[in-house]
Formats: C-alpha cells, structure tokens, sequence
C-alpha cells in the first residue's frame, strides 16, 4: 500500500517495519475521538475559506458515515496505514476521491494525535469519576450500618485504640473521595485543545483554532506550538492519579485479607466473590482482593513506564510518544475492571461484630484513656503514661485486661484511682468520648456521613 507520506520515499517499507512502526492495534479504540476531530477540523477549514465549502461539507457528511460503519462494525483497520488518523483518512480519501485528501490541510499527525488523547482521556476519566461515586457511595452505606460496631485501631498492625468500623469505612470515603476530586482537576488540565500547533511550528494557515475548541467543548487552546505537541503531562498525571486509586483499593484490599483469616475472624467473603482450593477442601481464598491488590503494581508500572519515556526527549515530538497509549489505556482498563467488583465484593461481605469487638477489648487499647482518666484527676500527662504502663506490665504478667482489675490493684498504682475508672475505660467511652471533629464517636461519624452523602448527591447534581 503506499503511504499517504510517501513522496520523498523510492524504496518501501519493510513489512517487519511496518508492523514494529504500527500503532493501530491499540489506538484504533480512539476512532471516535479522531472522527470528531476531524468534522471540527473540516467544517472550521471550510469556514475560513481554507478549502471549497463543497469539499468541507462532502468531507464531513462521510466522516459521519465512516464513524456510524466503525460503530457496526463494517471497517477493517489495516496495519499498514500505521495508526487510527491515517486508517480514517484511507477510508475517507477511497470513498470520496480528492475531496478526502483536502481534510490534513493545516495539521500534522502531531497536533491530531495530542488532540485525540486528550479528548479519549477526558471522556475516560468522566466514566471512572462516576465508578469512584458509586465507590464512596459504597463505603457510606457500609458505614452507615456500623456506627456501634466497635472494632481495634491498629498502628504499626499492633492494637492501638478502639474506633468503629463505621469511622474505619469513612477513613476509606476520604481516600475515595480526593481520588475523585483529583481526577476532576487532572481532567481540567487535559481539557486544552492542541490542534493548530501543526508539526511543532503551527501553520501559515488562517485557522480559527477556537472555534474548534468550541466545537470539540475544549475550555481553552493552547499557547505553545511546541508544547502544544510535545506535552504528556497530563497523561502522567492521570496515570498518577489511577495509580493512587488503585493504592486505595488495594490498601483495603489487604485488610480484608487479613480479617477474613482465621487469626482475625472479622469478615467473612461472600462465596461469589471467593474461590477454593484444588486440594484442600477446607480453604475460602480471598482471591478477588488479592487480584486488585496485585493489579495494583501493574497500574505502578505503566505511570513508571511514561515517567520514563519522557524523561530524555528534547523538543517537540519524537516517535518514543508513541508509546504513551498502552500504558495509559491499560491504566484505565484496569481500574475500570477492578473498582466494580471491588465494590460488589465489599457490599456482599459479612461483618462479625461481635469478634471485632472482642478485638477491640483485647490488647489494652483503653490504655491511652487510662492515663487520660489519671491527667483529668490532676496526674500530668507522662507521670500517667508511666503509671498505665507498669499497670498493663502488670496485666501481662497476671493475664488480666485493665477492667478486670480490682479496685485494690487499680490503687496499688495510683490511689486517686476511683471506681469511675470502669466506666472511663470502657470500649463505648472509649470510643463515644472522642468526639473531636474527625473523631470515632457515634454522633461525629453520623456528621461526617452526613456530609459525604452531601458531597456525593452535588456530583449527582453536577451531571
């Protein structure tokens, strides 16, 4: 076939090159995008006067036959039109003849190419903002169900103090929620229209760059030729923001890992979402977690992959870009795979309350609310840590937990120890007298999925 950039050339490309140089394999999912680009192209050069209006119109009218042919399958890409921009121009130029070959007029594949990515990764990022409302939405109810469910805090994995699983689930909205509100901003970022940069040095054409702006719903243009075709950062950026989601998840994901072991006993997976062994008969694996903690590292590697191919490259474009598209649409598959099931798999598993309070009453995690009880009875604050500490010594060594203390073994530490330690020492104390903004106690963590269902019904609002 030749090449719509043959001219120059006397000797064909090798077929091994053709293939190594290829790049329709994998941005022919970009089809729609270019097709849109290339209307607003066409209708602003007809416009301007660039090209016959005739030519614009027929130009555009095939365009739209060509996406709605994609659409139903009817066009076959062929490798060696090398990329998704030249497939769509064969197509058009054989269906229409001359008029078809007008339609580069002004553009390179440089600026076409940045424009495509952008306008993919805009609509991409839209769908994933709406996966990551439906993931808060997920860890609000779930929150909402277990504001008196009292469970261990863990710091460096050893018991801490109690909270409740409700607080622990909103800790998760959180993570969520700026992973939203960052791909929202990544997306503001992308959403510059390229196109009128040319090669690297724009064009002696008159183009009305914003009026393609408007047409494509770009929010600006850009201001540098150069930049215009050279700049990844926002595929960067959003490979980032995909690799702190997927952080997220897997983060959670290695909890329920470790509670639904026999050691912990805090959760139990749903069967839909287990699997067994083929030997042991007994085993219930945690395997849908385990795969979105090990896809995690996939989406690490492919921001490493387009921190790395950028790293090195002078001005403008050089073809090492090329490679910007896998990485990223892996990204993008495989969080858009990943966070429904995450989901499903959070909603259909069962919480025992009762071992994770057993947890919580374990490990002296009331032992910071003893020294405090001793500070609000006068003691300072490191004289009570040291008189806690040799109490819980004492508990080691007697295999009792502080409130299994008599009142006499309580003043063998401190005799301003009265009987109201009990109940300040209490897990529901513990837990309900940390009513500091942000803290675990009932009435704040009701305040904070109060405000999250807020937060998630203006997204609602917003689309």
């Amino acid at each position: 076939m030749a090449k719509l950039w043959g001219g120059r050339f006397r000797k064909s490309t090798d077929k091994k090159v053709d293939d190594f140089n290829s790049s329709i394999r994998f941005d022919k999912r970009m089809y729609e995008q270019d097709i849109r680009g290339s209307i607003a192209h066409a209708t602003m050069l007809g416009k301007q006067g660039i090209i016959p209006q005739e030519d614009a119109d027929k130009i555009v009218d095939e365009l739209k036959r060509i996406l709605a042919d994609i659409k139903e399958g009817k066009v076959e890409f062929l490798i060696d039109a090398e990329d998704i921009h030249m497939n769509i121009e064969k197509i058009l130029t054989d269906r229409i003849g001359d008029a078809g070959k007008r339609l580069h007029t002004g553009r390179s594949r440089n600026d076409q190419v940045a424009l495509d990515i952008r306008m993919y990764l805009m609509d991409e990022t839209a769908e994933i903002e709406e996966i990551l409302a439906e993931t808060m939405s997920t860890f609000v109810e779930l929150a909402k169900k277990h504001t008196d469910t009292i469970m261990p805090g863990y710091t460096h994995l050893q018991k801490a103090q109690p909270i409740t699983f409700a607080h622990h689930c909103m800790a998760y909205f959180e993570m969520f929620k700026r992973d939203y509100l960052r791909l929202k901003d990544c997306r503001r970022r992308t959403n510059v229209m390229p196109l009128g940069s040319g090669a690297l040095a724009g064009t002696t054409y008159p183009l009305d760059r914003q009026m393609v702006a408007d047409m494509l719903g770009f929010d600006g243009i850009t201001m540098n030729s150069l930049d215009g075709v050279s700049d990844r950062d926002f595929v960067i950026e959003l490979a980032n923001c995909l690799a702190i989601v997927m952080m997220h998840a897997s983060r959670f994901s290695e909890e329920l890992i470790l509670w639904s072991s026999n050691e912990f006993g805090f959760v139990e997976m749903d069967d839909a979402y287990s699997t067994g062994s083929s030997i042991m008969p007994q085993k219930k694996n945690p395997d849908v977690a385990e795969l979105i903690r090990g896809k995690a590292g996939r989406v690490y590697g492919n921001l490493m992959s387009l921190l790395t191919m950028m790293k090195g490259l002078p001005l403008a474009y050089n073809k090492d870009m090329q490679e910007d598209k896998e990485p990223i649409f892996d990204s993008i598959d495989t969080v858009k795979l990943c966070l429904p099931v995450f989901c499903d798999m959070v909603r259909t598993m069962k919480v025992n309350t009762d071992v994770m309070y057993k947890g919580a009453n374990g490990g002296f995690t009331n032992a910071t609310d003893a020294a405090d009880y001793l500070v609000k009875k006068g003691l300072p604050f490191r004289d009570a840590h040291a008189v806690i500490g040799n109490m819980v010594y004492y508990c080691i060594e007697h295999n009792k937990a502080i409130d299994d203390l008599t009142m006499d073994e309580m003043k063998s530490f401190s005799d301003i120890i009265e009987d109201d330690i009990y109940k300040a020492v209490s897990m529901e104390t513990c837990v309900n007298d940390r009513d500091v903004i942000g803290g675990p106690a009932k009435k704040m963590t009701e305040k904070a999925i109060r405000k999250a269902e807020q937060f998630i019904d203006s997204i609602d609002t917003e689309d």
